[in-house]
């Protein structure tokens, strides 16, 4: 047996922003997926996936006693599939901010949730807004607060645009150029990143009186004029504020920043070959980068691992 693909994505702009209400674009990105898979034969990673997944439906069994109108599964099919061995089976690389846990989210839900939004009737704002209040329980599993954007993202496979915590809306994204040089394109760090710490010592710089201002008046700033351009394909101003961006993000989220990239970083603001920027939670993982000039950039990044997402 096999499910439905469910891809992973990309947080394009809002990292740490929307968690203040900044405003954010995540789109699929198809390159990754994963699939609900019974194997006659299971691997050591499909073992350990199946174990992942048991603890996961005794978690989601206490979620639907503890709150039974936002949702209810079929915990007995689940739990069936369960002991023939059901698991995971993903390309989404862990811990490297592109939705790994998201993606798995969406897949449990669209199979075991009874009564659920399906992907083809009129997806209200307030139904969107469900979605994502449900996913984000569910996502909690794995990382101890989730905003339920990376499943919402994976399940629907439609670039949706935050305007804020209560308001999100499916986007339509300017089509890519074929031959564009200008790109975005992932960066692989090398290393994974797990999310609660990096979120942790955000929600401690919170407390700082001086950070809170930075992130109202230049991160969130810089990130809602970066959606704006982006959702215009006004590339120009596009790249005026990505650069913007990049520095406070420089400035202010070092820990954010895998050490060794910290020249790499402050290299593409000084030269405007490339502008790097956090993908997820940062920590590791991919890295997200931003350049006029594709081929320039590689030259730059020869020595780094680039796939490019979107051109423009």
């Amino acid at each position: 047996m096999k499910g439905p693909l469910f891809y992973s994505k990309i947080l394009l702009f809002g990292e740490y922003g929307i968690i203040k209400d900044s405003k954010g674009l995540s789109i699929p990105y198809n390159f990754y997926n994963g699939a609900l898979k019974v194997d006659e034969d299971p691997s050591e990673a499909a073992i350990a996936s199946n174990k992942s997944l048991r603890r996961f439906v005794a978690y989601l069994s206490e979620l639907e006693q503890n709150n039974p109108e936002l949702v209810q599964f079929d915990i007995a099919a689940l739990n069936a599939d369960i002991e023939k061995g059901m698991y995971f089976d993903s390309t989404i690389p862990q811990g490297y901010g592109v939705g790994s846990s998201g993606a798995l989210v969406a897949a449990i839900y669209d199979k075991y949730a009874t009564g659920k939004i399906t992907v083809l009737e009129n997806l209200t704002r307030d139904k969107l807004l469900k979605l994502k209040k449900i996913f984000g329980e569910m996502e909690s599993f794995f990382h101890g607060k989730s905003s339920g954007l990376d499943p919402l993202n994976s399940y629907l496979s439609i670039p949706i645009l935050i305007n804020s915590k209560d308001n999100i809306e499916p986007a339509g994204i300017p089509s890519q150029t074929e031959n564009g040089q200008g790109a975005v394109f992932l960066l692989d760090s090398g290393s994974t990143g797990e999310t609660g710490p990096m979120v942790g010592i955000f929600m401690e710089n919170m407390k700082q009186e001086g950070f809170r201002q930075m992130l109202k008046e230049q991160f969130v700033k810089h990130t809602d004029a970066c959606v704006d351009d982006f959702l215009k394909g006004d590339v120009k101003s596009l790249f005026t504020n990505v650069k913007r961006l990049s520095h406070v993000v420089l400035d202010n989220f070092k820990p954010m920043i895998p050490a060794q990239f910290h020249k790499l970083w402050k290299h593409g603001i000084d030269t405007n070959d490339y502008y790097l920027k956090l993908c997820g939670s940062g920590g590791g993982g991919y890295i997200l980068g931003f350049t006029e000039d594709i081929e320039k950039a590689r030259k730059s990044l020869k020595d780094y691992k680039l796939e490019v997402v979107y051109n423009f």
